[in-house]
């Protein structure tokens, strides 16, 4: 290309000169072509060193990556950033000021704030905004934070290792506790409106959460095997309450078996001991999940969970819930749960049940529609079993970056 202009500037320049301008002109040209030459080299030599440059900081930041003197971009690690939406149309054959205050005899004798579709009509249960991200070579940190009406609720601010030896990870902050398979989750990430009885009746409508602190194994076997020890403040007042110093400590072993290609059996045991106002208070739980793949996007999931109590100044007490859940494709789900706490204190009822049936469509990753129907008869109102009849319609909405949710 170069070539080509120099030649044809030079062939135009020898038509309109004589001899002598002509030698001129080519003197001329000759030398502009050096300095181009000189110019385009120095060129090379500097994007070369740019180059190498950039791959010595490369591999400095990568061999020095567990050092505290590292070069470290924080910039590539900006945070995840979603926001989650729930609310629901109910139908129900109970006035909101009855349905308040219900009791679940030996249980819950008074439900105080029923933070999910409380009212008939038009319930906005909550916004959730989520935020989580890299910290550094070390740590993570995640946040739910509960929008409402007086403010921002902090569900859970914690933050995880990322470089611990021994397949080992520690959290600490305000979190979930991960045993069994229904509690770790968020509401909206639930099969059904509400969690089931048992743990509505240990722990509160959110289930289990509180400040503390989490260490967790993965072992090195063929199959997964993890085991989980958590130290908590002991703050819920359904089980323990005695908080004048951390008393809750939780220890679960949780596994999976791939039994074919196409099926998965998941299971776990869970122990907790605290303290409640009247004395210590143990409970133990199961948990037992089958999972049938049929397609990407097709599965049958079983799930069910058991949990035992004994609580001085209560007694012994337990309650289980089954699920059957099919994920039709990528779009439609349907599901049952039956739910019962089938042990009592003293001369308290012990057929206390709760059935749901619900269709779900998801119009995408991000949204989904729930249409659900429950017969429940574990509640009293006025001093009498009452026979609850309730149709849900719920809309949640997923915005943002939101991490995947637990297998």
């Amino acid at each position: 290309m170069k070539k080509s202009v120099v030649c044809s500037l030079f062939t135009a320049a020898a038509l309109f000169a004589g001899s002598d301008e002509v030698e001129r002109l080519k003197t001329q040209m000759h030398q502009q072509q050096q300095m181009i030459e000189k110019l385009l080299h120095r060129v090379d030599e500097l994007e070369n060193r740019n180059k190498k440059t950039q791959e010595q900081e490369l591999n400095i930041r990568i061999e020095t990556s567990g050092s505290r003197s590292a070069s470290f971009a924080q910039q590539a690690f900006l945070p995840d950033i979603a926001l989650i939406a729930n609310m629901a149309a109910v139908g129900r054959n109970v006035g909101n000021e009855v349905y308040e205050n219900y009791k679940i005899p030996g249980f819950i004798g008074n439900p105080g704030e029923i933070p999910f579709n409380p009212k008939r009509g038009f319930n906005l249960n909550y916004g959730e905004l989520e935020i989580s991200s890299t910290v550094d070579p070390y740590f993570d940190v995640a946040a739910a934070l509960h929008i409402e009406k007086e403010g921002l609720h902090i569900g859970e601010l914690f933050v995880t290792t990322r470089a611990l030896p021994y397949n080992l990870r520690l959290k600490a902050g305000k979190f979930k506790s991960e045993f069994g398979r229904i509690n770790p989750k968020h509401q909206h990430a639930w099969n059904f409106s509400s969690i089931p009885l048992v743990f509505e009746s240990f722990f509160g409508p959110g289930g289990l959460g509180d400040e503390g602190v989490q260490i967790q194994w993965n072992l090195p076997t063929e199959n997964y095997w993890m085991a989980g020890f958590e130290a908590m403040q002991g703050g819920n007042g359904r089980s323990f309450g005695n908080t004048d110093t951390n008393n809750l400590f939780i220890g679960y072993l949780k596994s999976s078996y791939d039994i074919t290609d196409t099926n998965t059996l998941l299971a776990g045991v869970t122990y907790m001991h605290g303290k409640n106002p009247a004395g210590n208070t143990d409970i133990v739980g199961a948990d037992l999940t089958l999972k049938s793949f049929f397609g990407s996007y097709s599965a049958l999931t079983w799930q069910n969970e058991l949990l035992w109590r004994d609580k001085d100044g209560t007694g012994k007490q337990a309650g289980l819930y089954s699920e059957l859940i099919y994920d039709y494709n990528q779009n439609w789900a349907g599901g049952i749960r039956y739910d019962t706490l089938f042990k009592n204190i003293g001369n308290e009822p012990d057929d206390l049940e709760r059935y749901m049936v619900m269709m779900q469509y998801k119009p995408f990753e991000f949204s989904k529609l729930r249409l659900q129907y429950t017969y429940d008869r574990s509640k009293w109102i006025d001093g009498e079993r009452k026979d609850i009849h309730e149709i849900l319609l719920g809309l949640t909405i997923e915005a943002g970056a939101h991490g995947a949710h637990a297998f």
